[in-house]
């Protein structure tokens, strides 16, 4: 321990550290030159490969595309899943039946339409028609029933009509 104090009094310890000191700028210099060589390398490599263009720009200018396109497209799916629910109370299916209401009447020229959305809620229509007269009456249909007295025909145009496939959902093809 005694010698390692008398060589850091000696001039011999300042020469030895002034040494190391300029091996150590020396490298760091080195190591900045070769640093800056291999950006140049680099940036002109990356021209090779982009045909000119500089490739890293490139991908950036493509990463900020995808982001686009993800938020167009996180609005589209907002948009047909609003438009879902709101067709959901659209007119989507219909059931018809015609049939001959009066013996004096020769042919099905009576009719019951049942007009129902995704829920089989909308309105039931008989139309009546004689020789002497003709009539439409509407009942309220809420999911498949109504709290009217329905008739033959207009229990079967119902039936048809909730047999109907929703087109919407069954031919979607995005979710």
């Amino acid at each position: 321990m005694e010698n390692l104090l008398e060589l850091i009094k000696t001039d011999n310890y300042l020469l030895i550290s002034f040494i190391v000191n300029v091996i150590l700028i020396l490298v760091v210099l080195i190591n900045i030159i070769l640093l800056i060589k291999t950006k140049r390398n680099y940036i002109s490599f990356m021209k090779k490969i982009g045909n000119g263009s500089n490739l890293d720009e490139m991908l950036k200018k493509y990463l900020a595309d995808v982001k686009e396109i993800k938020k167009d497209n996180s609005e589209i799916k907002a948009y047909y899943t609003k438009l879902d629910s709101d067709l959901a109370s659209c007119i989507q299916k219909i059931g018809l039946v015609r049939y001959n209401a009066f013996r004096d009447v020769g042919s099905d020229l009576s009719f019951a339409i049942a007009l129902l959305d995704g829920n089989d809620t909308g309105v039931v229509l008989n139309g009546l028609y004689g020789s002497d007269s003709s009539n439409i009456y509407a009942k309220p249909i809420k999911q498949g029933k109504s709290a009217y007295q329905l008739s033959e025909e207009e229990k079967n145009a119902i039936e048809i009509a909730e047999q109907t496939k929703n087109f919407i959902a069954k031919n979607r093809k995005f979710s």
